[in-house]
């Protein structure tokens, strides 16, 4: 079979399955019942899912942990932390923790 044909295969099983997967709380015509402790759970997803990409990147760097306090992310993490429990507002947060970070990184080389 071609490169192309195997391509084409492939985007085709890959648009199925993200469909099927995206559209299965749709399907049925009533909704699914799900236990108390699964729903509680499903709560807490978005914040693991966004901790388990966000702290990896603020405390290593070429795959290794940092090894000096000399490191941009440091201070702009504790800015935007201490923000965030001061204001409660993630826009702020970001912007701040955005604000402290680029000089940091681009003007002394951090």
């Amino acid at each position: 079979m071609d490169d192309w044909l195997w391509g084409l295969l492939a985007c085709l099983g890959l648009t199925a399955i993200t469909v099927v997967t995206r559209a299965f709380f749709m399907i049925p015509e009533r909704a699914v019942p799900m236990p108390r402790w699964l729903k509680r759970g499903l709560q807490y997803a978005p914040l693991a899912a966004l901790a388990a990409v966000i702290a990896p990147e603020i405390v290593m760097s070429n795959g290794q942990l940092i090894s000096s306090l000399v490191d941009a992310r440091l201070p702009a993490v504790v800015v935007a932390v201490a923000y965030f429990f001061w204001r409660r507002d993630i826009m702020g947060t970001i912007a701040l923790g955005m604000l402290v970070y680029l000089p940091l990184h681009i003007g002394l080389g951090w």
